[in-house]
């Protein structure tokens, strides 16, 4: 290659569309909701005569027609087809093309034959050495992030480069990387391997990026946002007076442990993403998710209801000890419970996870399509479900979780009219509203809704939470490590 010397380049970020973007059953609004803050954060470490875009297929037409010299694609297991095909065609061309994500890093030796170089894990300590290399025109084929990881002096993120008016959250926001636990199914375990698990921003670096963002409501799509407590609370007291409206996701243990959701609460959480998985302990124990072993679930509920905080509840299928009754027995607790809105996954042994792992020294893989890997197919064997019944109790799951007797049911737990009316329209508008969803995506008007989703967001408080005393224990679902055979 001829060394670009000091010129500017012309780079072109792309997340092509993953494969069920293409689906009947998609759901536009699912992938307009975040832009793509990862290839965001790259750009930042161009120079300022550099010229570079971000295409995001989610939200726009792939071009194809364009002439950059330096191509960055970011891949995931369900687009890894689709972003194959587009690093083929560009390097056809003559570009340089540089594959990254979670799927390279499971697998590099399938992206090596389609890249002329591969990142491997967390791009923010390679891409500037890949940078100077390649402007030196000596750029390596793969480059490894190990050892070093950290999120100091990370340049701002090139919001610049974002089309706010395609995303109904365009001011969300990473504030730290990977995860403190280590569940044997997570996808992004793998991709921290070999060196620092998890790490956070400084904090006023932190403040700065939020204090960029024009608005009340903040999307932080970190894994566990209160996976450090020094760090998390110096960040909401930091937060406390800016006005904010912020979502996020944490973990069941430390929802309940001390009170650091509280001052969550008081700095504007509003809304909270929590893994609760599975309502059976041994399932817990298989997958390493000891962070919810003796932990009340109930109690999770209760604590944030009392604080005004909506849940979107994660729960998986289709796990070792999974029965025909799984499905059920979960719709119906998280009804009870009053949980705002539910994530069902069939459960996906991703490449380069120790599930996967475990799952191939079985004998149990049904499958090597990515397209499937979806969390909505079935690709493996279970074993005490057939196939065709965990992908068809998995789809009963969301028509009955979301019915509208259902969602009214799951209202009315709570305990003022404001908060019933609360969780109503948001379950709602969520899942019930598609063609009004679909409407405002291709007016490109979703900038309209922010003003109504930070109304729904607005501070609701509820009950006080009620102490769990171990008479109580047999509340289910309570997961007790004793109860495991």
């Amino acid at each position: 290659m001829i060394a670009p010397g000091s010129r500017p380049l012309k780079v072109k970020f792309i997340l092509p569309a993953l494969k069920e973007a293409s689906d009947p059953q998609w759901r536009p609004i699912k992938y307009s909701l975040f832009p793509p803050l990862g290839l965001a954060t790259l750009a930042a470490y161009l120079r300022p005569e550099d010229h570079a875009v971000i295409s995001d297929e989610h939200v726009e037409p792939l071009q194809l027609d364009d002439a950059p010299e330096l191509v960055v694609i970011q891949v995931y297991i369900t687009n890894a087809y689709r972003a194959y095909r587009t690093a083929d065609l560009y390097r056809s061309r003559g570009a340089f093309v540089c594959l990254g994500g979670l799927h390279v890093t499971a697998l590099p030796e399938e992206a090596a034959v389609h890249a002329d170089c591969i990142f491997l894990g967390p791009g923010e300590q390679t891409f500037p050495f890949f940078l100077k290399d390649f402007r030196a025109g000596r750029p390596e084929r793969i480059y490894t992030s190990t050892t070093g990881r950290t999120l100091d002096r990370v340049p701002p993120i090139r919001r610049d480069l974002i089309r706010r008016a395609s995303y109904l959250v365009p001011n969300s926001i990473v504030v730290t990387r990977g995860c403190p636990q280590h569940c044997d199914f997570c996808y992004k375990d793998a991709f921290f391997q070999g060196g620092k698990g998890f790490y956070t921003q400084r904090v006023d670096d932190a403040l700065a990026e939020i204090a960029r963002l024009p608005g009340r409501h903040l999307y932080f799509l970190d894994d566990h946002l209160l996976g450090d407590r020094r760090f998390s609370e110096a960040l909401f007291e930091g937060m406390k007076g800016m006005r904010r409206l912020f979502q996020g996701a944490a973990t069941v243990d430390s929802i309940l442990r001390g009170n650091l959701i509280e001052h969550a609460a008081e700095a504007g959480l509003r809304s909270l993403f929590v893994g609760f998985e599975t309502l059976t302990p041994d399932n817990l124990r298989r997958s390493n998710k000891r962070q919810n072993l003796g932990r009340d679930y109930k109690a999770v509920a209760d604590r944030l209801h009392s604080l005004g905080i909506m849940i979107n509840g994660s729960f998986v299928f289709g796990m070792d000890d999974d029965g025909e009754d799984v499905f059920r027995r979960t719709v119906d607790w998280a009804v009870e419970r009053g949980i705002t809105t539910a994530t069902f996954h069939i459960q996906t042994p991703y490449p380069g996870t120790q599930l996967h792992a475990r799952m191939e020294r079985e004998g149990r893989m049904l499958t090597r399509d990515w397209n499937l890997y979806d969390t909505r197919h079935v690709v493996y064997q279970p074993t005490r479900l057939r196939p065709e019944a965990l992908k068809d109790g998995y789809d009963w799951a969301y028509r009955e979780f979301y019915r509208w007797e259902s969602i009214g049911r799951a209202a009315l737990h709570h305990g003022t009219l404001k908060h019933q009316a609360k969780h109503f329209f948001y379950a709602s508008g969520w899942k019930k509203s598609e063609p009004v969803w679909d409407l405002l995506i291709r007016a490109r008007q979703l900038a309209r809704v922010t003003p109504l989703l930070e109304a729904v967001l607005s501070r609701v408080t509820g009950r006080k939470p009620q102490q769990t005393r171990p008479a109580e224990a047999q509340l289910l679902p309570v997961i007790q490590p004793e109860t495991m055979v």
